[in-house]
């Protein structure tokens, strides 16, 4: 008998809230409600002692199928490359030059908003072209 089980991928960061915002522009996700009895995240924030202010945040895909993306601050900074990294799957089906034109025009979309391009891998015999970029804490990940 198998299960389909849920998952969240959660990130170590020095700003939870700042990346957590930065994915939801990149996948569409959104932050959901405040906690039950708080108007707001910043009363919720408020409610917290200063220590706990700011360690954590959260977003999810508003259609409920994708993971929730957990954001938790962590003192020590990014110095080795990730071991897990997410693959955004925008040239999915597409080939090419078409692929290429996709690709591009979502990395300058990104870079926009503070991610960093690496490099772009061109199609092989194996596999399709895809670009390796950073977020705005320099995690990597994937155009793909």
């Amino acid at each position: 008998m198998s299960s389909i089980k849920q998952f969240q991928v959660t990130f170590d960061c020095a700003e939870p809230e700042r990346v957590a915002r930065f994915w939801c522009e990149v996948l569409g996700y959104v932050v959901p409600p405040p906690p039950k009895g708080f108007a707001t995240w910043g009363d919720f924030e408020r409610s917290q002692s200063p220590e706990d202010q700011g360690s954590w945040f959260a977003c999810g895909d508003p259609s409920g199928v994708g993971p929730r993306l957990f954001f938790q601050r962590v003192p020590e900074g990014k110095v080795v490359k990730n071991r897990l990294h997410l693959c955004v799957r925008v040239g999915t089906g597409l080939v090419g030059e078409e692929r290429l034109a996709t690709l591009e025009a979502e990395c300058a979309r990104l870079v926009a908003l503070g991610a960093v391009r690496v490099r772009l891998l061109l199609a092989d015999d194996d596999n399709e072209s895809c670009m390796v970029m950073q977020d705005i804490e320099g995690n990597e990940f994937c155009l793909d």
